[in-house]
């Protein structure tokens, strides 16, 4: 949650008493790019209008003094930049801030039901609404104005790399790699998706893996001869009760969603193909393991039909008890030095800080600023929050 009271200065110095301010003055310069960048639509896998927006994202990082680049790939280029640190910390273990530029919107949703526009609530204040705007474009937007807000005040902090990745809303197939390399000798990671409701950060997050289960079988004449055919589709449905079987004896933390089935096509002829999508969510990295050995090693029931588990996508389980760890403490200290009271909580949803936090690496999600709707039609952020967000990312940097 964020509560503001009165802020003190930081350690050594540092003019932690200007950060507030300094980002309140850019709350109407933070609300035009989070515009920008929301009409800009970027549906997952939509190279041209990922790439347009990359664009951007590359000459902000590079405006505000960073080495900035587009890492290509088919399906939309990702974009890293790396920050120098400040005189006498250039040599420390860098920050890294990760995001993502994608949404689960197909265009059309400005022109349709999701156009941007600024409403008043009673309970929230103001609010802006879009499609990405809380997931997580406001978020990349308290990044770079993080960013500016600590080199306009004058702290000094250690090198900041940053990804944002292109493909985050389909399990980051393409990016996880990238993840891990900038993860490298890294000090702690943040991550600026959206907060828990409240505002509370994100210390854990399950670990996500997309699967597809394809069954080859023989196709025949379902009434003249069918014992010469192998049906993919009963082939299918029986290898679905065993993954129902494998989870079940796995039960500890593990959901599973078999989200979407194909296969077959016509009612005379026995199926020679199928396949299932499953989703599958972990809450503990042994119990994640031994179910995916036991899901990617299926066998046939008949003989003559294939089984193959291909993993599409996988994000591993990320735990932390998220209090004792120095990262952790400095977080709160910033917020303590800027008047706000700093949660965090396991979330339930994955993303890219998955990969941070499974590596052992000090990680904390959530930095975006509050709202609601993720992938809903409602989505939308509270504007006042945008400051305060970018205000604390800032004390961050100066306290570490």
């Amino acid at each position: 949650m964020i509560s503001v009271g009165s802020p003190h200065d930081g350690a050594a110095g540092t003019p932690v008493t200007g950060l507030r301010e300094a980002a309140r003055a850019r709350a109407a310069e933070m609300t035009e790019r989070v515009r920008r960048y929301v009409e800009h639509e970027t549906p997952t896998g939509d190279a041209e209008a990922l790439n347009a927006l990359a664009d951007l994202l590359v000459a902000r990082y590079t405006e505000l003094g960073g080495v900035a680049r587009r890492v290509a790939e088919p399906t939309g280029d990702h974009v890293t930049a790396d920050f120098p640190g400040s005189p006498g910390r250039a040599d420390e273990a860098p920050l890294l801030f990760i995001g993502h530029h994608d949404t689960v919107w197909p265009k059309g949703r400005l022109a349709g039901p999701m156009p941007w526009q600024v409403t008043e609530s009673a309970e929230h204040g103001i609010l802006a609404h879009g499609p990405g705007v809380f997931d997580m474009k406001s978020g990349l937007v308290v990044l770079e104005t993080a960013l500016e807000v600590a080199a306009r005040t004058g702290v000094r902090h250690r090198p900041v790399r940053v990804v944002v990745v292109a493909d985050e809303e389909i399990g980051s197939p393409t990016s996880s790699t990238l993840v891990r390399e900038r993860a490298e000798g890294a000090f702690a990671a943040l991550g600026f998706e959206s907060p828990h409701p409240g505002g509370a950060l994100k210390r854990g997050r399950r670990g996500s893996t997309r699967l597809r289960l394809s069954v080859h079988g023989r196709a025949a004449h379902a009434a003249l001869d069918p014992e010469k055919g192998i049906s993919a589709i009963d082939e299918l449905v029986d290898q679905l009760v065993r993954v129902r079987e494998v989870v079940g004896r796995h039960s500890q933390g593990v959901l599973c969603n078999v989200g979407a089935l194909s296969g077959g096509g016509k009612t005379n002829v026995v199926p020679e193909r199928a396949s299932a999508d499953i989703g599958l969510r972990f809450a503990d990295a042994a119990v994640e393991s031994a179910v995916l050995a036991e899901l990617t090693a299926l066998a046939p029931v008949r003989e003559g039909a294939g089984v193959r588990a291909e993993i599409l996508s996988s994000r591993p389980t990320w735990t932390s008890d998220g209090h004792d760890d120095p990262f952790s403490a400095a977080v709160r200290t910033a917020g303590q030095r800027l008047g706000q009271d700093i949660a965090a909580e396991p979330a339930a949803g994955a993303a890219d800080t998955n990969t941070a936090g499974s590596l052992g690496l000090p990680t904390l999600d959530g930095f975006g600023p509050l709202g609601a709707g993720a992938h809903a039609l409602h989505e939308r952020i509270v504007l006042s929050t945008l400051p305060e967000r970018a205000a604390l990312v800032a004390g961050i940097l100066a306290e570490l």
